[in-house]
Formats: C-alpha cells, sequence, structure tokens
C-alpha cells in the first residue's frame, strides 16, 4: 500500500480543505482499485507567522506555499492542497499542479455586523480585508468608506468583526463553503462590482512531477472546465507579473458550463490601490494561455503597466 502524505497549514480552513480531498481521493482511490493510505502533516509558513503586516508588504504570493513547496522537494510530504489564489504563477523546478478539482463559488462577500449591504453601509463605516485588490475596487464603489486591514485565518476575522473592530469584512464565498458558514454571508459581491482573485474558489494539489504513481490517481481528480478557466486567469496574472502587491484580478467562465474546451470569456482588472483607477479588459477565446496573454495587452494598452510599477513602488 501506498502511504502518501499530505502537507497542509494548519487553518481550520487549510485542514478542512485538505481533509475534503483527501475523502475525495480515498473514494476515486478505491474505485479504481488503487491501494494508498493518507497521513496529513502540518506546516506554518511565513504567512501563517506574520499577521501584524498586510501580505503586500512582506512578499504577497508565495508566503503560504514556500515551506510547504520545500518539503516537497525534500521528500517529507509528496502533495499539497493550496487555495489557487495564493499559488504564484510559476511553480518551482520538480513540481506541478496535478489536479485542480471542481471550483466552487469565485466571489467575494460582505459580512457586515448589522446585516446591512455595501450599498447601505453608512458613510465612514469601517471595512476590513487583507487583499489590495479588493480594498481598490471597493475604494472606487464606495470612496466614502474606511478600508481597513485585517489579517488572520477566517475565524479570526469573524471575531474581529462581531467584536467591533470592523462594521463589515471582505471574504472570498469559497472559504465559508467550504467552512460550512455561508449562513454568516450578508452580500455576494458579483464579479461585474468585484472581480475575484486569480483562481479564487479553486484549489490546486501539488505534487512532484516524477511521482508517476501520485500523478496518476490526481489526474482522476482534476476537472478540465475548472482547469482550463484557472489556466486562463493564470496566464493573464504571469503575463502582467502581478501579486498580492498588486491590485490585480481575474476571472474566466466557460460559455458553455462544464464543458472542458468551447470558448470562453477572461476578464481581467488591474487597478490604483486607492481605487482612483479601476481599469478592466474582457476578451473571448478558447485558448486559455493566448487568452491571458491577450487580456494583460490590452490592459498594458489602457496604461497598466505604468499602475503596476508604481503599486509595486
Amino acid at each position: 500500500m501506498r502511504k502518501i502524505v499530505v502537507g497542509s497549514r494548519q487553518s481550520a480552513l487549510a485542514l478542512t480543505q485538505t481533509g475534503q480531498v483527501i475523502a475525495d481521493l480515498e473514494r476515486l482511490a478505491a474505485e479504481h482499485g488503487m491501494e494508498v493510505a493518507f497521513e496529513v502533516h502540518k506546516i506554518i509558513t511565513k504567512g501563517d507567522r506574520i499577521l501584524d503586516v498586510t501580505l503586500s508588504k512582506v512578499g504577497g504570493k508565495g508566503l503560504f506555499v514556500k515551506e510547504i513547496e520545500q518539503a516537497m522537494l525534500d521528500g517529507r510530504i509528496d502533495m499539497a492542497v493550496h487555495s489557487m489564489k495564493d499559488m504564484p504563477s510559476e511553480l518551482p523546478e520538480g513540481l506541478m499542479n496535478g489536479a485542480v478539482p471542481r471550483r466552487v463559488d469565485p466571489r467575494d462577500c460582505l459580512i457586515s455586523r448589522d446585516g446591512l449591504t455595501l450599498e447601505q453601509l453608512p458613510s465612514g463605516a469601517r471595512v476590513g480585508t487583507s487583499s489590495l485588490r479588493r480594498s481598490s475596487q471597493l475604494a472606487s464603489l464606495r470612496p466614502d468608506l474606511r478600508i481597513e486591514p485585517v489579517r488572520g485565518n477566517i475565524d479570526s476575522r469573524l471575531g474581529k468583526l462581531a467584536s467591533g473592530e470592523y462594521d463589515a469584512i471582505v471574504l472570498a464565498a469559497a472559504g465559508l463553503h467550504r467552512m460550512g458558514w455561508l449562513d454568516r454571508v450578508t452580500e455576494y459581491l458579483a464579479p461585474s462590482l468585484c472581480i475575484p482573485a486569480v483562481g479564487q474558489g479553486s484549489l490546486g494539489i501539488e505534487c512532484r512531477q516524477d511521482d508517476a504513481e501520485l500523478r496518476k490517481l490526481l489526474a482522476l481528480y482534476n476537472d478540465p472546465a475548472t482547469a482550463v478557466t484557472v489556466e486562463a486567469e493564470r496566464a493573464f496574472l504571469g503575463a502582467l507579473n502581478g501579486g498580492c502587491q498588486v491590485p490585480i484580478g481575474a476571472h474566466a467562465v466557460l460559455e458553455k458550463t462544464g464543458a472542458a474546451g468551447g470558448s470562453m470569456t477572461l476578464t481581467g482588472m488591474v487597478g490604483t490601490p486607492n481605487g482612483g483607477t479601476i481599469l478592466r479588459e474582457s476578451r473571448i477565446g478558447d485558448d486559455p494561455v493566448r487568452l491571458g496573454l491577450e487580456v494583460a495587452a490590452a490592459l498594458r494598452a489602457q496604461g497598466a503597466e505604468a499602475i503596476l510599477a508604481e503599486a509595486r513602488g
């Protein structure tokens, strides 16, 4: 029997996601006559240790995956379950995404103490988010709000909201979905208002390229429709060399729901941190990488490069 060691962050969401993936893989392995056993190995990442500084000031993407990837390269773990939006556009040599499972809700959502929607929040209300992408778009929609940084895992952010530190917070709906906490949501923010992070709502199952046995199992878990839309979004991100240090987002939708091929619409955004300028561009295509590059080029033509350069400092 093959023992597969799965690396995971220690947060409740990370362990929940990892547990759900392991349950799915155990079922698939049994259906295909594969004998496997899973073991979870908890790893503390830099992003977990630094909680008093916004992500954009301490390195952005990669903060939650580097230590886990090193453990994989060293052979201490065999695979890891990541939130795709935490993964850099390029992976270390020797590692790969073995599977991108079916995506859940990619939208952001607002949770307010008094049940008020974004439009209903009073002027000067304190809205917490750790994301420059979210704060940029929120400031553009409601420049009269006080957008303030909030760090920590989902439960601690909800605790800060309940204690009165914030009037509302904005989180990814996917995390609340996986925790079974959708009853906390006050309002879902449509992508037409707030474009999600690249890969938001999807998971990346990372493994070593030379682990043929594990790759065979993970291939059974891959959802082609999710994989192709995420590929377009990540191509866009890579073309603009974006990360958590800059307000950037993308959202791809297949024209035929559930289809692995066919055309898709990709919308990308780049904004100034204060929300004074929000650039958006949409394109339709059937090649995910080419589509990502086209949307990135269109935003460059609008002046995105200057905005990104300034945001990076």
